[in-house]
């Protein structure tokens, strides 16, 4: 866990996202109480828009005839 005070986060900003992105905690305090702990953002999950895998997926056209090891039991 690393502390730092808000001025010297300001100076170093990019520095600490990329420490955090890494795992690390970072801790900015300000009259010597933590204030802001920098974490990074877990990626919003979307939901599934309707139609959104059309075109991705075909289906042939002898997707419903009988296999071939099957025939003698579909007679």
């Amino acid at each position: 866990m690393q502390q730092i005070t808000l001025d010297e986060a300001s100076q170093h900003l990019s520095d600490l996202v990329e420490a955090a992105l890494s795992g690390e905690e970072i801790i900015i305090i300000k009259d010597n109480q933590p204030v802001v702990k920098l974490t990074p953002v877990s990626p919003v999950k979307r939901r599934p828009q309707f139609g959104s895998a059309k075109g991705l997926i075909t289906i042939s056209d002898d997707f419903d005839e009988p296999l071939e090891d099957f025939k003698e039991y579909m007679e």
